[in-house]
């Protein structure tokens, strides 16, 4: 009897060690899994970090990118191996899809994205099968209302700048982004097509080269150069023009009256991954309501979550600059994918105005 109660007994911990290794969210291995996600630097709150490698036992490492170019090209070289929750921009989802980059993702693997608002779900091909949005924002203009003599309200204040803002401009290293700003100031889409408007666009922005101090991504530190006042209006994502006010209150964001574009960023998971599992857990948990609401307060950014509203303060849903009006969102474009021969011509651009 005792012998058989020793098999019996080891039948039983082996059952568990087994239940303990293999089992999805709720136990996992004593080895923390190590779950590598590529994204913006500081574009999540590390308290959320801390608590997901927690419940999870797992252990988050980061790779960072400056640009989607740079970003697309690290997923060229390496097939998307290497990483296990890649942020992307929406117009990036099918090429990925496409080239098979990605595992879907579905209600049972990310319950929580039942929560996410259909809109920003499905805004881009392949989205609602590949992808669960991130966050979403606007591109405008930060500025130094206390050291300029107007307000900037127009993309022709970039550029075509008065004296005082010459020299003084800090541009984004990305020429998509340089390109809609030219199109819209000559009251044309993001998305055009037509050679005879790229090449008056590209004409602006060359235009505007020597007055530009940098290209670059503003810093949102209080080192930053308009923190500084180094640099006084500078292209810029709605959410960082707001963290860097938190440095300098005379530091403001507008959204120029021609339009703008709407972007919105996914998380998707690679099929590549080794660890599928844990990154839908990972894109779930942040999901969680709370969670979701404390990351979207970190960020300064909109939450595509209907269920993190609920946990938002007032300020933060009545933020101009966070959520915009309809009639600003009316007013402005996603970006669409472009034909071969279009990207090719951005090509041709990029190294005339930001170089190689």
């Amino acid at each position: 009897m005792k012998i058989r109660f020793i098999h019996t007994a080891r039948t039983y911990i082996i059952a568990l060690c087994a239940l303990f290794i293999c089992s999805g969210s709720m136990v996992y291995a004593d080895k923390p899994q190590e779950l590598v996600i590529i994204t913006w630097s500081d574009y999540i709150d590390p308290e959320l970090i801390e608590k997901f490698e927690a419940r999870y036992n797992a252990k988050v490492k980061f790779s960072y990118f400056e640009s989607d170019e740079l970003r697309d090209d690290l997923l060229v070289d390496t097939e998307g191996e290497g990483y296990d929750v890649i942020l992307t921009n929406g117009s990036s989802i099918k090429l990925y899809a496409m080239r098979g980059w990605l595992a879907p993702i579905t209600e049972q693997d990310v319950p929580q994205k039942k929560y996410i608002d259909p809109r920003w779900a499905s805004a881009f091909p392949y989205a609602e099968e590949y992808a669960v949005p991130y966050f979403w924002g606007t591109v405008g203009i930060a500025y130094r209302k206390d050291l300029v003599e107007q307000d900037i309200s127009r993309w022709k204040d970039l550029l075509d700048p008065a004296p005082e803002l010459q020299g003084n401009i800090v541009m984004v290293k990305d020429i998509r982004d340089l390109m809609s700003v030219a199109l819209k100031s000559l009251g044309q889409s993001i998305n055009s097509t037509e050679i005879k408007m790229l090449e008056q666009a590209e004409n602006l922005l060359i235009k505007q080269k020597p007055h530009v101090k940098d290209y670059s991504y503003v810093a949102v530190t209080e080192g930053s150069s308009l923190v500084k006042g180094d640099a006084l209006a500078a292209l810029a994502y709605s959410g960082d023009a707001l963290m860097l006010a938190e440095y300098d209150e005379n530091i403001a964001y507008v959204v120029p009256e021609e339009g703008t574009n709407i972007w919105i960023d996914y998380l998707v998971v690679s099929k590549a991954s080794k660890r599928q599992k844990l990154a839908m857990d990972f894109i779930n948990f942040i999901n969680e309501a709370e969670n979701a609401a404390q990351l979207a307060e970190y960020v300064y950014y909109a939450s595509p979550n209907l269920a993190a509203v609920e946990h938002l303060p007032e300020d933060f849903l009545n933020d101009p600059v966070i959520y915009p009006s309809q009639a600003v969102i009316d007013n402005s474009e996603f970006y669409l994918e472009l034909p071969p021969r279009i990207r090719k011509r951005y090509n041709s651009i990029q190294p005339l105005i930001i170089g190689q």
